[in-house]
């Protein structure tokens, strides 16, 4: 357990772990693709997108309660993290700005937690082309509860799709987008929490590329998790800006303890209980 935490909760460096513990290498990476694949069995249950009428009417409801924006279930978009790059088809995984990347789009609910993700496109590939082959795009696409995910610009508007207005020409459309634009951040909050919860995921996976789906989406999980748990909770600030902060030894160290901590209850919960 206590390989796996370090493994999540720091850089991810397998051999540094590994000295710092006292066990080799291939023992923190054995261990921690046990763990992993333990919570990664339990993803159905921690990370569900409502499918149902009944289901979609009361994700309504709860963003309603926190929110105004009329029909929306939720936000959308997508966020790159950082990997080895692969021997394989090393130029599917390089991005735009010529780093090796996965793309990853998640959707999320008004409780900040993750109610889809799709861990499977290398870097290269355009978030539009992520969503129209998501498991998700169908299920909202025929909805009969006419339910709406908030997306930025980058996508076309759809009756279940909303986005902001490129150019607000209007007051009206000024409005709108004044609406849409605090609404649909609750995404970014949810993925700065996620990073800083888990630096391996701004810092870089130095994982095998086969093995990285399963990593990523285990923390997605224990970001769900910690919600359930009502977990104390991370500053909504970028994964990058906090590490850009300028902190002194002491503040670091009880920074460093407290994500030990908080991960060690989370996958505590996860593998104890049969849930």
């Amino acid at each position: 357990m206590r390989v796996s935490l370090r493994y999540v909760g720091d850089s991810g460096f397998q051999i540094g772990i590994g000295e710092d513990i006292g066990v080799h290498q291939s023992t923190v990476s054995r261990t921690v693709t046990n763990v992993i694949t333990r919570i990664v069995q339990k993803s159905n249950i921690w990370i569900r997108f409502p499918t149902s009428c009944e289901d979609l009417h009361n994700a309504k409801n709860k963003w309603q309660e926190k929110f105004n924006f009329p029909s929306a279930i939720g936000a959308i978009d997508c966020t790159h993290i950082p990997i080895l790059k692969p021997f394989i088809h090393a130029d599917e995984y390089v991005n735009r700005k010529n780093f090796a990347r996965i793309n990853v789009q998640a959707t999320c609910n008004s409780n900040e937690e993750f109610t889809s993700v799709d861990v499977s496109w290398p870097g290269s590939v355009h978030n539009s082309w992520i969503w129209k082959n998501s498991d998700i795009y169908n299920v909202i696409k025929w909805n009969r509860a006419r339910a709406v995910l908030l997306r930025d610009c980058g996508y076309g508007i759809a009756p279940w799709l909303m986005t902001p207005f490129r150019i607000a020409e209007t007051a009206e459309q000024r409005s709108y987008n004044r609406l849409f634009t605090r609404e649909r951040v609750i995404i970014e909050r949810c993925f700065g929490q996620l990073k800083q919860r888990f630096p391996i995921l701004h810092n870089k996976i130095r994982v095998d590329t086969e093995k990285v789906p399963s990593l990523v989406m285990s923390c997605f999980i224990l970001h769900n998790v910690a919600k359930h748990l009502n977990d104390e909770e991370i500053h909504n600030q970028h994964a990058a800006d906090y590490a850009a902060r300028e902190v002194n030894s002491e503040q670091m160290q009880y920074q460093e303890l407290f994500m030990f901590i908080q991960i060690y209850k989370l996958c505590r919960y996860m593998l104890k209980k049969d849930v």
